[in-house]
């Protein structure tokens, strides 16, 4: 028999189908779904727990989360490169999920207080050990899922033969439903698990469940996936294109420089200088991708203020009231208004919108969109300095860390004289437990900035030194006929709870509990500790050492801090509001959202349209690397003006921000109103038909070349024979 050699196209095998559809997508999806759950639940409240647990302040807790999402943005760049140069797409999802779960793992365990809490007060011991783990964490987060974002997605799609085209884009839509699902879900439960009551020795706020919840969720995410290997289409590693990419430009500009003589004749375009190494259709594939790079310049101003919903505008939510009525709405919460307005306006925008647009005969470009898509998000800025202008208006002015402020309370029964500072400031409580606010111009609180001299009556004259920029409460009592002073600082507002503390006036050492909380024994002529209570009605149980109690209600806001007075005569009448409560509604955030969800959908949806439209067949990876590099250094830009910026007010850094955009989106117009559109398809065809052509010119080139060649050398011999025969003769 003859033998012949065929030359087989590869298939992928054929395994069980689900409705035409391969069953092993159905755990990539799944996967896909518990991933997407596990990082935007700890995200939803990582900016909290900068701020409560570790403690952190606002500007360095916006910093610390924006550096987070920028890694997390940084890495698919890395991890695109593992997966198409080294391991595989498979291989590394997998050791990168390991990599993932370990870090969210971390995370929640140092974010369990009752590791270092040696003495049992609530309060860790060791906060540099909670903080070296949360950074230890965070980092293999943003290692691993980044590492996996470019990789699960392509992975997807390999598990589809050429001719199911039609079922890999339903597969495309299912998988950035699960996205948007996981995404959503976990932004509405994980705050709700963070809100809960946690604690061996004392009850906080549970981070470690926040966490916890995601990290189950990401081992989930992981045993799905590797449950499923035995049904995926593995594809072997075949060079990525990003480096090769790169290479090719370094070539170019490395040949130019050793080739810069004037005398060396110049080329139409810097990229040309590559000719010698690559071929003409990868230098022009390269020129078309720089060309869309060179317009994603001012992208990254875009992603700076989008993706501060999760860290300014979150604690913007922290002080204000969240009681929608049915229902009361977490801080944290308000980011699901993103979410689930995308699914209200993308398609709003595709059907209602941009059809009426058409209608109406503008030319409404792809860069026209990302244009508006910028103007909008600088409007939600706007906005967001609107409502924090209202916010600022009701908020306590806190004295700076240079000044404290202070106010008396009179727990005597007669009136007393009081000199605080200096005569200016001599003023005279009643009995009845009168309160005095110091004031200067219309503050309740007296302000200073050095320790001063208090004098009560004709008794003597005490230095009161308080910490700096602190509230404090001093309680005049008299013991022994003596008049002494009990300072207690005031606790800042909290998140959506309400702080109280209680004096004890009573002659005996009374315990108050509120819930499952507890003030301790407060001993006579006493303060208490500070405790967190939930807002809405509380109820307060009061008991003495006979074991007689007593019960009152009250009804808290957000945010409000309130001292309760428990006077000798056991009246509960006098309570002193320490901090108002949050009085501006969290539905005032709506329209900013609104504005910025707007924006997103028509830059982003619409810039990876045109990014696809403007790239080369096999070169789309690359753009969506840029795209990302975009993102990450959106955030880089937020946590330097966030660090370098040095505004007093938060209303005037978001104007800021709003401002740069619009300056931004004013030079990206320009830029895209000189940018020519391009076909890629149609210029990779009309190379490819070039191409037969140079080789028939070059082999012409060749043929001339080596008639010359025979010539001359023909001319040659005929010389020489010449002078043989002359030479005979």
């Amino acid at each position: 028999p003859k033998l012949s050699l065929l030359t087989i196209k590869p298939t992928i095998p054929s395994r069980v189908t689900i409705f035409g559809y391969p069953l092993s997508i159905f755990f990539i999806v799944v996967n896909e779904f518990c991933e997407r759950f596990s990082y935007y639940g700890m995200r939803a409240v990582l900016v909290l727990y900068f701020k409560y647990f570790l403690k952190w302040d606002d500007d360095f807790s916006t910093t610390i989360y924006h550096t987070f999402v920028a890694l997390c943005y940084l890495s698919p760049i890395l991890g695109a490169i593992i997966a198409d140069s080294w391991l595989g797409k498979f291989k590394t999802i997998v050791y990168l999920s390991i990599v993932y779960t370990a870090g969210q793992v971390i995370m929640a365990v140092g974010a369990i207080n009752d590791i270092t809490d040696g003495n049992k007060d609530g309060t860790p011991d060791n906060m540099t050990f909670h903080i070296a783990l949360s950074m230890v964490g965070l980092l293999l987060i943003a290692l691993g899922t980044g590492g996996i974002k470019p990789c699960v997605a392509a992975f997807g799609g390999d598990q589809f033969n050429e001719d199911q085209e039609k079922q890999r884009s339903t597969f495309f839509s299912i998988f950035y439903l699960s996205i948007n699902a996981g995404s959503l879900l976990s932004t509405i439960i994980t705050p709700i698990l963070r809100a809960q009551k946690c604690g061996i020795h004392t009850q906080q706020q549970c981070y470690p469940l926040a966490f916890g919840v995601p990290a189950a969720l990401m081992v989930v995410s992981l045993i799905v996936f590797i449950v499923g290997s035995g049904m995926y289409n593995k594809t072997a590693p075949s060079g990525n294109i990003m480096v090769k990419v790169c290479k090719c430009i370094f070539f170019a500009i490395m040949n130019r420089f050793h080739n810069r003589s004037s005398q060396i004749p110049k080329r139409e375009h810097w990229l040309d200088w590559a000719e010698e190494k690559y071929d003409k259709l990868l230098i022009a594939q390269v020129k078309m991708v720089l060309k869309v790079l060179f317009l994603y310049i001012p992208l990254p101003m875009f992603w700076a203020l989008f993706d501060q919903q999760g860290s300014r505008w979150t604690l913007q939510a922290t002080t204000m009231d969240g009681n929608f009525g049915l229902m009361v709405i977490q801080p944290d919460q308000m980011q699901t208004v993103n979410p689930i307005l995308i699914l209200i306006m993308v398609p709003v925008m595709d059907f209602i919108i941009y059809p009426l647009i058409s209608k109406c005969k503008l030319n409404f470009t792809p860069l026209r969109k990302i244009t508006v898509g910028m103007f909008l998000a600088g409007l939600a800025f706007v906005a967001a300095a609107l409502v924090q202008l209202q916010i600022d208006a009701t908020l306590p002015d806190f004295p700076s860390s240079t000044e404290q402020q202070a106010k008396f309370i009179n727990m005597v029964n007669r009136s007393i004289d009081i000199t605080a500072g200096n005569l200016i400031n001599s003023f005279v409580l009643k009995d009845k437990l009168q309160i005095c606010f110091l004031s200067q111009g219309n503050e309740e609180y007296y302000t200073y900035n050095l320790p001063f001299d208090l004098t009560i009556d004709s008794g003597p004259t005490e230095t009161i030194r308080l910490p700096g920029g602190t509230r404090n409460t001093i309680v005049i009592v008299e013991e022994a006929g003596r008049m002494t002073n009990i300072k207690v600082g005031i606790k800042v507002r909290s998140k959506s709870k309400s702080n109280h503390i209680f004096f004890n006036g009573f002659g005996m050492t009374l315990n108050i509990t509120v819930g499952e909380e507890g003030f301790g024994n407060i001993v006579s002529k006493n303060m208490s500790t500070y405790v967190d209570v939930p807002q809405g009605t509380a109820e307060f149980v009061i008991k003495n050492a006979a074991g007689s109690t007593c019960a009152f209600k009250r009804e808290f806001g957000f945010g409000s801090s309130y001292t309760f007075i428990i006077p000798p005569t056991f009246i509960l009448e006098e309570n002193v509001e320490d901090i108002k409560a949050n009085s501006i509604h969290m539905a005032w955030q709506i329209p900013q959202y609104f504005l910025m969800t707007s924006g997103e959908v028509v830059f982003s949806v619409t810039g990876l349209e045109f990014s696809y439209s403007q790239a080369p067949s096999n070169m789309k990876a690359v753009l969506q690397a840029g795209w990302l590099l975009t993102v990450a250094v959106g955030n880089i830009i937020v946590l330097i003006v966030a660090e370098a910026a040095t505004l007093p007010d938060q209303w005037a850094e978001y104007v800021l921000f709003a401002a740069l955009l619009v300056l931004v989106c004013i030079i990206f117009a320009i830029m895209a109103y000189f940018y020519t559109y391009i076909d890629p398809v149609q210029i990779e065809a009309d190379f490819a038909n070039l191409e037969p052509e140079d080789e028939k010119k070059k082999n012409l080139e060749m043929t001339k070349k080596d008639m010359v060649e025979n010539h001359d050398e023909k001319k040659r011999r005929s010389s020489n024979e010449g002078k043989i025969v002359q030479t005979n003769f």
